[in-house]
């Protein structure tokens, strides 16, 4: 049997690497895109140990003809693309009023736009042959938005109105490509060395932090058994409660992982907003001694809905038995008064 092809953007470290490597493990030829060529170099190698077909691939995802002529590629020398993960991102960690137009307009691009051109391309492909699966990595951020990440929030927030909003003209056009949105809880992973700061802090991530391999099991869950959403970490369901629920609660909750975001002084980095950072391959980051949870630790729309339902039954459940004792304890009141006479 011919193995499948998988996409990943922003598949050289962090989850986008993780994720990789679950589908070589599983038997799929793999394309990866990102910026640092070294890195690159070093995460296919890292896959093709493991016995993968690899593609590494020099690519800039916010340059959407790039991402096409990549898509392209892929094609003529994997074969034909039946998963595309849309995983890359990048961050401005600021006050949102010194963040500069510039700097707002990158992670749009990179974090929001990336994941337009990646489905376009995607699309491209799969709706002549009527399959395919893309996944849209996201975050609890783009359902509870927190300080000083702005920029990034927004452009997430922007990924689901988009994804929604594509979800229905499939299903208009009786398109069978599904399409998933993953939310991420924080991870441990090497992006909050690379972040642009303006706090003169360190980018701290508050606990709980979760392993990326995690967020890979639930990434490729959704191209095996594509689900809407899918939530990772206990966190992302309570934050997605929470503004369900009670959003002026969560604002002055989410109020205090501003002081929780900011570690030691240090000078303001400028990150890999515009330009790549060189260092290895790899996926965890610094955190590990702070990793929590467990393999099967995510939550579909599919028990969400089951959820929904046990609780509509057993609300209609109590209200059965309710009638039932106040019927029964109206014909006692009526044999009663027939006694009274």
């Amino acid at each position: 049997m011919m193995a499948r092809t998988a996409v990943v953007t922003g598949g050289s470290a962090g989850i986008g690497l993780a994720t990789a490597e679950h589908l070589v493990r599983k038997g799929w030829n793999v394309a990866i895109l990102a910026r640092d060529a070294s890195r690159l170099d070093g995460a296919r190698r890292l896959l093709e140990g493991q016995g993968g077909r690899v593609l590494a691939l020099g690519v800039d995802v916010a340059d959407a003809r790039a991402v096409d002529e990549a898509a392209d590629r892929i094609e003529r020398e994997l074969g034909p693309i039946e998963a595309w993960i849309n995983n890359a991102m990048s961050t401005v960690i600021a006050p949102a009023d010194r963040i500069s137009p510039a700097e707002y307009e990158r992670v749009t691009a990179t974090t929001y736009l990336s994941q337009v051109y990646g489905t376009l391309a995607a699309l491209r492909h799969m709706k002549p042959r009527r399959r395919g699966a893309i996944v849209q990595v996201s975050s609890g951020l783009a359902i509870r938005a927190a300080p000083l990440q702005a920029a990034y929030c927004g452009a997430k927030f922007a990924v689901s109105g988009f994804t929604d909003a594509l979800r229905s003209e499939l299903i208009a056009d009786d398109v069978p490509v599904s399409l998933s949105v993953v939310y991420l809880p924080a991870v441990n992973t090497p992006q909050s060395t690379w972040s642009r700061t303006h706090t003169g802090r360190d980018q701290v991530i508050p606990d709980p932090l979760f392993d990326p391999r995690l967020c890979a099991r639930a990434i490729v869950s959704a191209i095996d058994d594509p689900q809407r959403e899918i939530w990772v970490g206990r966190t992302s369901v309570v934050m997605a409660v929470a503004q369900a629920l009670a959003p002026g609660l969560a604002d002055r909750r989410a109020a205090a992982m501003r002081k929780a975001q900011l570690g030691a002084p240090m000078p303001n980095r400028a990150g890999n907003l515009f330009e790549p950072i060189a260092g290895p391959a790899r996926i965890d980051g610094d955190g590990g001694d702070r990793v929590t949870g467990f393999a099967g630790e995510f939550f579909t729309s599919r028990q969400r809905h089951l959820a929904r339902l046990a609780l509509v039954l057993g609300g209609l459940g109590l209200a059965f038995a309710a009638g039932r004792r106040a019927d029964s304890g109206m014909r006692t009141l009526g044999r009663s008064r027939r006694g009274w006479r």
